[in-house]
């Protein structure tokens, strides 16, 4: 059976990546591209069975009301979310009009990444400190990324069930900031940088000890093996789903 596939945000760089993506994958149909000023509607979508978002944090909760509204299962990689976008989709999807609806929102799609984020929640237990550090091009335009505050609350859970209290930090003073942010007590920094693509390093530290977990996309071409997963398997869980780790079975 094909899935047809919609794009929104096709015209950009991620957006154009997931267009050949799909136009390359057995199994997947690329019916429609929307992009920055087309309306989202069942028309504009040509029979999609699934859309998947790749725009920018402003816009891209409201895509995604729209397209649950215009009857397709939805993918999105666009950044930007937090406890109370969620919320509003997962009321949104279990209204009578979008039962049988999916949406599967992931901060990352590279299968490195998605492995390096469980691997730092499985050591962040065993080590006394932990400090994420996330690195990408400076035409991105939120800080901290996505997967950075994914990683670091999936190590504060982590560390949190595991009983295992908050890093040692002696800092009385920081007037600069430069300690970084905090992230349900981990401290997360944002790196942005001519030459890089999107990276992330988290650091673990014990007395005589560290590990270092690190991820690193050096093309867009990295994220498309987890997208086509997604668009494959997103039908299968009704519902809203967080990560793509749901859709690998780790």
């Amino acid at each position: 059976m094909t899935i047809r596939v919609a794009v929104t945000g096709a015209a950009g760089r991620m957006g154009s990546t997931v267009c050949r993506a799909v136009e390359e994958a057995e199994g997947l149909e690329l019916v429609a591209r929307l992009d920055a000023g087309d309306t989202i509607s069942a028309q504009a979508l040509c029979g999609a069975d699934v859309a998947v978002d790749f725009t920018v944090p402003a816009v891209t909760e409201a895509n995604v009301h729209a397209l649950i509204d215009a009857g397709v299962d939805v993918v999105v990689g666009t950044t930007g979310w937090d406890e109370e976008s969620y919320a509003r989709v997962r009321e949104h999807l279990a209204r009578p009009e979008a039962a049988g609806r999916s949406v599967l929102i992931a901060p990352n799609f590279a299968l490195s990444a998605v492995l390096a984020m469980r691997f730092a929640a499985m050591a962040a237990p065993y080590f006394e400190s932990v400090e994420v550090i996330e690195l990408h091009h400076p035409n991105k335009v939120d800080a901290p990324s996505g997967t950075a505050v994914a990683t670091a609350r999936a190590v504060a859970a982590a560390r949190a069930a595991a009983g295992v209290g908050p890093s040692p930090d002696a800092t009385e003073s920081d007037p600069l900031g430069t300690r970084g942010g905090l992230v349900d007590g981990v401290r997360v920094h944002a790196v942005r940088l001519r030459g890089l693509t999107a990276h992330e390093e988290v650091v673990l530290g014990n007395p005589g000890e560290q590990l270092t977990v690190r991820t690193d996309s050096f093309d867009r071409s990295s994220f498309m093996p987890g997208v086509v997963l997604a668009v494959r398997e997103v039908g299968s869980r009704q519902g809203l789903t967080i990560g793509l780790d749901a859709v690998m079975d780790l």
